[in-house]
């Protein structure tokens, strides 16, 4: 769902990885001695059992297959459906909902919530999907869902997530590894279900998706070259779609300054004297982080100033008590259980419901307790040092391939705010950076009434949702459908 304060200081096959590392194809791989005569698709989804799984793989990905029913549940008004793509001892939990418009016609879009760590049923069940948890026991129907017009994934990773789960000690501690089961999943999942080939697809996310997400659509999108060589079609990889990322951590350091002790959102919240220090150690930092972790990233240099820049520039916002995800407010209960909303609580015990475990399918293997945020998870992508890499740099080079992107950003958030992010679009070097840079910031509306600023050129946007705080679709739900309705649509905001 979201980054979670201080570790964050801020869906294989041997094709596949080889093609997304750059690596060379032997001639004997599956991938030339496919014949399609051995393929048989599950072709309907309509087909599926809501009693059992049907599991289903494709000769191209030996070591992939996939298990997946019908699930009536969330949504009485569409077909949904749940199941684990299983890669060897790695199993990824997925829910599909299909569109309420036109499921044969509309768009295709994945979603994950960030973390590193946090479960996607927190943006199916708090944000953007088809229902929104009422209680311990129940749910209720969202009217502003993103399936209203598309067909939406919400997925579970890395394994360790959710109702994900990994057998013999197997384990993701990178954005670049996790990469690789999403390419592979969304593989698997097209060419078994022939009639969402050519859609146009789209993934999105939040939070720490700001890395995972330049880096998973890359590597479907250089995935494709593989497949339109093995005579298979290629995803249609239309956007990335991007709310309230972590996609530049050294830029995102330096606007906590700007977020706590100017009126960037709301009036300063930190006390001057606080306020003069964090300015004081600015200059360091930049430098400090510019050297160690942008130019050149020194794992052991760019952790310390990392530490450095936290204890400077974060702590003296977080000292205060707000909420890290919307400045304009305290946090409710601790960041460690609660991520300041007592609402992620209900969803773990509504999660934990034996009853609901049984109709979604989830494996034996994974414990009880439900966990929103799995912090074995984020330790290991932070003792990794995965959170300090940039990734602003695959968002220029998926522009470059015709790959529309889109910046979201709620106005209140800190941990992941709009200055930090601006900074970044505004100096991502691209072919339109000029462009797009020389656009000054508008409003957009919805029914008349300003909903944020924007600014695009080519296939590049950014926009701001006021009011909202880190989770966008949770705080301005109609504001957040129509965005994603008129990006889907190719209109401008």
């Amino acid at each position: 769902m979201m980054l979670k304060w201080r570790f964050l200081s801020l869906l294989s096959a041997t094709a596949i990885v080889a093609a997304a590392r750059q690596q060379p194809f032997s001639q004997a791989t599956a991938w030339d001695t496919y014949d399609a005569g051995l393929f048989t698709p599950v072709e309907s989804l309509s087909a599926l059992s809501t009693s059992e799984f049907t599991t289903f793989s494709h000769p191209l990905f030996p070591k992939h297959s996939a298990r997946i029913k019908k699930t009536e549940w969330c949504d009485s008004t569409v077909p949904a459906y749940t199941g684990y793509i299983d890669i060897e001892a790695k199993h990824i939990f997925f829910y599909f909902f299909e569109s309420r418009n036109d499921p044969a016609k509309d768009d295709v879009i994945f979603w994950t919530n960030g973390g590193p760590g946090c479960s996607s049923s927190l943006g199916l069940l708090m944000e953007l999907g088809p229902c929104r948890v009422k209680n311990a026991t129940s749910t209720e129907f969202h009217p502003e869902s993103w399936n209203s017009n598309a067909n939406v994934f919400f997925v579970d990773q890395p394994i360790g997530v959710g109702f994900s789960y990994a057998e013999y000690g197997e384990h993701v501690d990178t954005s670049e590894d996790a990469a690789q089961d999403i390419a592979a999943f969304v593989a698997l999942f097209f060419e078994n279900f022939p009639s969402f080939k050519n859609r146009a697809f789209h993934m999105s996310g939040e939070s720490y998706g700001g890395r995972y997400l330049p880096l998973f659509a890359s590597a479907v999108y250089d995935q494709n070259t593989q497949l339109i060589a093995a005579g298979l079609t290629p995803i249609n990889l239309t956007s990335v779609i991007i709310g309230n990322g972590l996609t530049d951590p050294a830029g995102m350091t330096l606007a906590y300054y700007d977020f706590a002790c100017t009126p960037a959102s709301v009036p300063p919240v930190v006390d001057i004297s606080s306020c003069v220090r964090m300015k004081k150690a600015l200059p360091r930092c930049e430098k400090w982080l510019k050297a160690s972790c942008v130019d050149t990233f020194d794992a052991m240099n760019c952790q310390a100033a990392a530490d450095f820049c936290s204890n400077e520039i974060e702590i003296p916002f977080v000292n205060t008590g707000r909420n890290v995800y919307d400045i304009s407010k305290p946090c409710e209960g601790e960041v460690a259980d609660t991520l300041c909303y007592p609402v992620t609580k209900t969803i773990r015990q509504y999660l934990d419901q034996p009853s609901v475990r049984e109709t979604l399918g989830v494996d034996p293997a994974v414990p009880q307790n439900f966990s929103s945020c799995n912090n074995d998870v984020s330790s290991a992508f932070y003792l990794a040092g995965d959170m300090l890499h940039p990734t602003e740099a695959y968002v220029g080079a998926l522009l470059e391939r015709g790959v529309r992107v889109l910046i979201y950003v709620g106005d209140y958030d800190w941990i992941c705010n709009w200055v930090g992010n601006e900074r970044w679009t505004l100096a991502l070097e691209w072919s339109g950076r000029d462009a797009f840079a020389a656009q000054e910031l508008r409003d957009w509306e919805v029914d008349g009434e300003a909903a944020g600023k924007t600014r695009a050129a080519g296939k590049f946007t950014f926009a701001t949702v006021h009011g909202a705080g880190h989770m966008v679709p949770y705080d301005k739900p109609k504001q957040s459908l129509a965005l994603i309705t008129r990006w889907l649509a190719g209109e401008a905001l």
